[in-house]
């Protein structure tokens, strides 16, 4: 009685198992199974990937649209063209504007600089900022002025020297004689969406165009209710 019951369960787990090795309808999903963490990972970080380029994309175009705009503007029909606090509030809020969907003002700092040769010396004549980030890698790296320099024609505030210009070793940046150079830099910190796949990076970007026409170089001029954006302020 017993060998019989040994037999029949001897039949019935080879039958069992010749019906699930002939099974096949289940093998799709088990691959789908198995493959599906690689092919997720691989969409996200192309997800990533394009969304860190596109950022990169935007700081670039937004620090080269800053630069031109602060190299023409100023008052117009005179001589030489007068660039105010108004002036340079009012482009400064376009890069605000640019730089809205990633955050910009929130996330990084922005910088713009006046290089102007003066007298033959490379000088940072004055400098304007926006954004809450601070401390080093988002501070000016390319020299600093003081928040009244460029505020009057004095020699004490002509600026501070940057004897061989703005920017990195071997693509520096120098005013031509008599004129001026806006020099922007822009510093970002990128936080990824997929915070598993990628850390946290900073962006960093320059721009700098040369003054398109006649420029009083001798200082910012005010403008009633426009509140310098002085370097020494942290504000979006």
């Amino acid at each position: 009685m017993k060998r019989t019951r040994f037999i029949q369960l001897l039949r019935f787990g080879r039958n069992a198992w010749e019906i699930l090795r002939d099974n096949r309808s289940g093998v799709a999903l088990t691959e789908f199974a198995l493959g599906f963490p690689v092919l997720f990972t691989l969409a996200m970080f192309g997800v990533e990937t394009a969304n860190l380029a596109l950022t990169h994309l935007k700081i670039s175009q937004i620090a080269l649209n800053l630069a031109d705009n602060a190299s023409r503007v100023g008052v117009a029909g005179l001589a030489s063209q007068q660039m105010r606090e108004y002036d340079i509030n009012d482009i400064i809020q376009g890069a605000r504007l640019q730089g809205q969907s990633i955050g910009l003002t929130t996330k990084g700092r922005i910088t713009l600089s006046s290089l102007e040769n003066q007298s033959g010396t490379q000088m940072i004549h004055w400098q304007r900022c926006v954004g809450l980030k601070s401390g080093a890698g988002y501070d000016s790296s390319y020299g600093t002025t003081t928040t009244t320099d460029g505020t009057d024609n004095t020699a004490a505030n002509d600026g501070t020297p940057a004897p061989s210009g703005m920017g990195d070793p071997g693509s520096m940046v120098n005013a031509p004689t008599g004129s001026g150079v806006i020099f922007v830099e822009v510093n970002y910190l990128y936080t990824p969406m997929m915070g598993w796949l990628a850390s946290p990076s900073r962006l960093h970007y320059v721009a700098s165009f040369i003054i398109r026409d006649p420029r009083d170089f001798s200082q910012i001029f005010p403008y009633a209710g426009a509140t310098p954006a002085t370097c020494n302020l942290y504000t979006t």
